[in-house]
């Protein structure tokens, strides 16, 4: 039941439009017609083809590769919705582009994270509807409503029923120390047990792996993590995990699959049995490998939806 008069209406930009077609599905509306383009110089542009004065606007547009050109657009979305009177928008970002750069690491590093929000918040957005942000204290960058959606539901869904009366012989790992609450909350759903891979970073995409700790021996394992950018990290743990630590299958899942440079290489000739991503960030046509699999959170970010415009709580998702 809808709780006040306003009408709902679901734009995408074109970062990922397969998704906001499948959420547009799943909420029961049509997308709404919108063309975005880019001039010869490079410049983006937008055009509304549709009132949205006084409506319930969500913009579904991942900040994913190109990062800077599906930013520019979202902002540029964002500021024609304003301009033509939308009673409310919500910035859609399944992806949130910039979340890794979060704090300053050496000095005079800028924290474009908190850029990003501030330009996102000047645009005219009312709220912003993501998932799983690489740092939490991101929605504190923002001084409007932040719904952070956790994708770990979708993948208990998943390995739930492919290890079915194998939770004694399966393990979840921890690729570094940073994502061990991430992974201890999957493996407690799942029931299963926890390990963590000890690693040093020694430069940017790149790391050593230096121990194993808790055992996986003989065991099927799941890798689990927020994102894999060019799967050095994940394929390096996959061979620890099986070449010192004995485990006997490797299972890969991060919720988002950024797979830039030589990612889908990597994968593909490693000992991971699978690995299998969020559609996020849409598929690429390059990848062609067996190995890699996609499960769709478009009913997830359809809920949300749903219930920010009854105005309604958007935590019983995660109930």
């Amino acid at each position: 039941m809808i709780s006040h008069g306003k009408e709902i209406k679901i734009f995408s930009g074109r970062s990922n439009p397969a998704l906001a077609k499948s959420i547009c599905r799943e909420v029961g509306v049509k997308l709404g017609e919108a063309e975005v383009g880019t001039f010869s110089d490079g410049e983006n542009y937008v055009s509304i083809y549709e009132t949205v004065r006084g409506s319930d606007v969500f913009v579904v547009q991942s900040t994913c590769t190109p990062v800077n050109d599906n930013l520019m657009e979202l902002l540029i979305m964002i500021d024609a919705f304003r301009r033509a009177s939308a009673g409310r928008i919500t910035a859609v970002m399944p992806y949130f582009g910039y979340a890794r750069q979060d704090r300053k690491a050496k000095p005079r590093d800028p924290i474009s994270a908190k850029l990003v929000a501030n330009l996102i918040t000047r645009a005219g957005a009312d709220r912003v509807l993501t998932m799983d942000l690489h740092a939490s204290q991101i929605q504190g960058f923002f001084d409007i409503p932040v719904d952070n959606l956790l994708g770990n539901p979708i993948f208990v869904e998943y390995f739930h029923e492919r290890f079915k009366g194998q939770e004694d012989e399966t393990v979840v790992v921890s690729p570094d120390v940073g994502s061990v609450a991430r992974a201890r909350t999957f493996a407690q759903k799942l029931g299963m047990g926890l390990a963590i891979v000890d690693k040093r970073r020694q430069k940017a995409n790149s790391s050593e792996v230096m121990n194993i700790i808790g055992g996986v021996k003989d065991k099927n394992v799941i890798l689990f993590d927020d994102m894999v950018d060019t799967g050095g990290s994940l394929c390096g743990a996959a061979k620890a995990l099986v070449e010192i630590g004995g485990a006997k299958e490797v299972y890969g899942c991060a919720s988002h699959g950024v797979l830039s440079g030589p990612a889908i290489g990597l994968i593909e000739s490693s000992v991971l049995k699978e690995a299998v991503f969020l559609d996020t960030i849409p598929r690429r046509p390059e990848v062609k490998s067996d190995k890699i699999k996609y499960l769709t959170v478009s009913h997830m970010f359809a809920e949300a939806i749903e219930r920010i415009y009854e105005e309604v709580s958007v935590s019983k998702i995660f109930l």
